[in-house]
């Protein structure tokens, strides 16, 4: 299936047959929706290398699927959906698919503002840069500072950052600018396998490895000065970026609610489009029991960030003698996630769906219900992040992005290269020299994540974050530049 060009910025494939071989077998699955791609012809020709194109197409043929299904400027190949998918199902009797939201459920970033200058951080960016990294645990498998009892990690699922802020790990004020104040209602700690539970409970207050990183950054350019005042934001000034994920917890969970939900199809002789897109049927005791463990997930996620952050400002206080309350959260949102909203379908109706967002971050325009009072005339912020060694973005959400995308952007560079065939083709020492020489202090568990984690093994960040600002998904506020990064 090839996409066309429809306008300026989008592609197209229209609803036809699709034709898939299962063993021996050919059977026939239409898709009830087009599919969509945001993308210029730089971003299309590489999305158009591996199977996204065909992953967002076998999507469309989901039951309840509605309206369209969506691939974000930054899509590339991924579990089911493609990494930066969006698709909404109806509420009763849509599917719901664990690959719409990821092994690492709930992974996302969050931005804060420091009352610092870059010229009063740049004389200790390698001693604040270790600071940071030894205060907060990271690397593959690594284990938190936290030594947290089951009853503990129970509120932590069932109650996100409330315990955390309850146990004196940052502050009230803190839930305000935090998608869902930093806690999903309806979840279950107590369906959460023993096994999720025992692979969690020392990561909380982990980075982990691969893209996860802590940065530190300088405020290059501001684009939108009504936008960024009201953010608190100003050039030059020193921000820090998070971004992790529910770490083992939310991959064993994915991987219980997958092997559950496969033995539920293959007993009821259900087949989807792709073996990777198991889904349940929304409105169901086996979809509520998903939901209810995802969003157990991301409670952990929320609560993994904001421990994070409580540490990240314990470093800046230890270098640069900020207060921890002067380092102030501009927003905190999530990327993996399947959320139940309103919106419209098209045909002037409107309705209940649940927006499955795969590395994709959710963009609600001014005046909408759920951006905090405080945004609510600009827009819900949204963070896009580039690679270690380029841009990334702080925008806002627009009232075009409802019609286009249910609300959706970009989450990030998205990956040009396979972190593999990146390891072939750089060198982490060499990337560590190449980001020195440019004035970026880097801080790595290994020399190998560097390599997996090179800059080009990205996509341009401008030219993913420029397809949503130039159709009016979102306005960009202010460019971000590295200055200082820890990895995993």
């Amino acid at each position: 299936m090839i996409p066309r060009r429809v306008d300026e910025g989008i592609y197209e494939v229209s609803p036809e047959m699709k034709v898939v071989k299962f063993n021996e077998t050919i059977m026939n699955f239409t898709m009830a929706v087009p599919a969509r791609i945001y993308a210029n012809e730089y971003l299309m020709e590489r999305i158009a290398r591996d199977k996204s194109v065909d992953q967002i197409t076998n999507v469309a043929c989901l039951p309840g699927i509605r309206k369209q299904v969506i691939a974000m400027s930054d899509a590339h190949q991924g579990y089911g959906f493609c990494i930066g998918g969006v698709a909404a199902t109806d509420v009763e009797g849509g599917a719901i698919s664990p690959g719409g939201v990821g092994y690492d459920i709930n992974c996302g970033v969050r931005l804060l503002r420091t009352p610092l200058k870059y010229a009063e951080v740049a004389p200790v960016l390698p001693e604040l840069t270790e600071a940071l990294f030894q205060a907060i645990p990271s690397g593959l498998g690594s284990r938190g500072k936290l030594k947290i009892t089951n009853t503990d990690l129970d509120r932590v699922l069932d109650e996100g950052i409330n315990w955390a802020i309850d146990n004196g790990y940052g502050f009230e004020k803190d839930r305000v600018n935090c998608e869902d104040n930093g806690f999903t209602q309806g979840a279950d700690s107590s369906i959460v396998s023993a096994k999720a539970k025992a692979r969690g409970i020392r990561q909380l207050g982990s980075l982990g490895s691969g893209n996860h990183f802590i940065e530190i950054q300088k405020v290059a350019e501001i684009l939108d000065p009504v936008a960024a005042k009201i953010m608190g934001i100003e050039k030059d000034q020193v921000t820090v970026m998070i971004h992790t994920g529910s770490r083992a917890m939310g991959h064993q969970i994915c991987t219980d609610s997958l092997q559950e939900i496969d033995h539920l199809m293959h007993r009821e002789g259900i087949i989807a489009p792709d073996r990777e897109l198991g889904y349940v049927i929304s409105g169901t005791k086996e979809a509520d029991r998903y939901l209810a463990q995802m969003r157990a997930a991301a409670n952990f996620a929320w609560t993994n960030r904001h421990i994070i952050m409580h540490w990240a400002r314990g470093a800046f206080n230890d270098v640069l003698n900020v207060k921890p309350e002067d380092m102030e959260l501009v927003y905190g949102l999530a990327h993996n996630i399947l959320k139940q909203e309103e919106h419209d379908l098209g045909d002037g109706k409107r309705g209940m769906v649940n927006v499955h967002r795969k590395g994709a971050t959710r963009a609600f325009p001014p005046g909408h219900k759920d951006v905090p009072l405080n945004y609510r005339e600009i827009g819900q912020p949204v963070l896009i992040p580039g690679s270690m060694g380029t841009s990334s973005y702080l925008c806002v959400g627009q009232q075009k992005a409802m019609d286009l995308s249910f609300a959706s952007t970009a989450h990030g560079g998205g990956r040009e290269m396979s972190r593999s065939k990146a390891k072939r083709k750089f060198f982490g020492k060499n990337i560590k020299q190449e980001l020195n020489d440019r004035g970026i202090s880097v801080r790595a568990a290994s020399l190998k994540v560097l390599a997996e984690e090179a800059p080009l093994a990205y996509k341009n960040i401008d030219e993913v974050v420029g397809v949503s600002h130039n159709l009016g998904i979102v306005k960009k506020v202010a460019r971000l530049v590295p200055i200082g990064v820890t990895k995993g």
